[in-house]
């Protein structure tokens, strides 16, 4: 993969490659976004209908991919920076309420995105390889974006960072309307592509073209280790 070559859309296409990033370890943040218990809980697939094992079948390489990639990504990146002095933040999705009706209106939309998610119930929260440690910033969201419905713009600007990176599911859900809010608000975004999956893999290679460039600067977890020398 080449960072400054890849994932380009049309409106991008033959734009100059964007120079190194520098990228200061008291500027910088990891954001692991919505990494939870419930996303990663399947049923027994013997006891399903026909209908239903093939909707198993259809999520099965998400599954895979968080199993292969993600999670252990993840856990590297947050070892290498928590080692870095990089400031290690988390956003969920959850309510704090026992009905969800703080929710925003695109969580109680009826379908795969209506679920209900407590604040201390297990299933809302971060999985154990991925959760916060110490004094680490974890805020709740009812919204896809961890910007738009928390304090987590004001905590940034609190702790003088300017850049963000960001991994965590879905790629073109909660984790590409963070990168929205977050370019909109004029943090430098970067987005580890291999620690990032959504519902299938071309719609996540597709979300990355799209917010590739203009919102963020999409790369792996190696190309950024290199960049920021945390080998």
């Amino acid at each position: 993969m080449n960072w400054k070559t890849d994932y380009r859309s049309i409106y991008y296409d033959g734009a100059p490659e964007p120079d190194d990033l520098v990228l200061k370890p008291e500027e910088t943040a990891l954001l692991v976004i919505d990494v939870q218990n419930t996303y990663l809980e399947r049923p027994d697939r013997d006891g399903l209908s026909a209908d239903e094992q093939s909707s198993y079948d259809a999520w099965t390489p998400f599954h895979d991919r968080m199993a292969d990639s993600v999670i252990p990504g993840t856990r590297e990146l947050l070892d290498l920076c928590r080692a870095s002095d990089i400031e290690c933040m988390f956003a969920r999705i959850a309510c704090h309420t026992t009905d969800g009706r703080d929710r925003s209106l695109s969580q109680k939309m009826p379908g795969w995105n209506n679920l209900l998610l407590p604040k201390n119930d297990k299933p809302s929260q971060m999985v154990d390889t991925l959760s916060p440690q110490g004094d680490e910033i974890c805020v709740t969201k009812t919204t896809d974006s961890a910007l738009t419905g928390t304090n987590l713009r004001l905590i940034l600007h609190n702790i003088g960072i300017k850049n963000v990176i960001c991994c965590g599911i879905f790629t073109d859900q909660c984790v590409s309307s963070t990168v929205r809010s977050l370019a909109d608000e004029s943090f430098n975004v970067i987005v580890i592509e291999d620690c990032c999956a959504a519902g299938s893999n071309d719609l996540h290679d597709k979300e990355l073209e799209i917010i590739n460039m203009i919102y963020c600067h999409v790369m792996s977890a190696a190309e950024l280790k290199q960049m920021m020398a945390l080998e």
